[in-house]
């Protein structure tokens, strides 16, 4: 995702949820998709306004794919901008198969950071 302070993807939560607000410009987008961390506390939604008329959601996959028909076309759109390059992705770490506890306890000990494959 860009990085330019107009948007800013958090699927941690509680711990990074103020840096992630902090660090959107001006009309900023913070979308905040996951809690691994745990949930964010209630805010004041001032703190959009006095950031910068920055805007928060909490989207849901189920939202966005209502049928079969649409989860295809949103798979495709996301995968052409892999293949652009628009979209950058970051395979840090490659497990076997037969490795893939280890790939979970390394998840779960925040050992990693990027994308994590298991290839069969």
């Amino acid at each position: 995702m860009p990085r330019n302070g107009r948007l800013h993807v958090d699927g941690v939560g509680r711990d990074t949820f103020d840096a992630s607000l902090a660090s959107l410009r001006t009309r900023g987008h913070l979308v905040l998709f996951g809690a691994a961390s745990g949930a964010v506390p209630p805010f004041d939604p001032i703190r959009l306004a006095q950031g910068g008329s920055l805007t928060l959601i909490r989207p849901s996959l189920g939202h966005f794919i209502a049928d079969r028909s649409e989860l295809l076309r949103r798979a495709a759109d996301v995968l052409e901008l892999v293949r652009t390059k628009a979209l950058e992705t970051t395979v840090t770490a490659r497990y076997p198969l037969a490795e893939v506890a280890q790939a979970h306890r390394d998840l779960e000990a925040r050992r990693t950071t990027g994308k994590l494959l298991v290839i069969p």
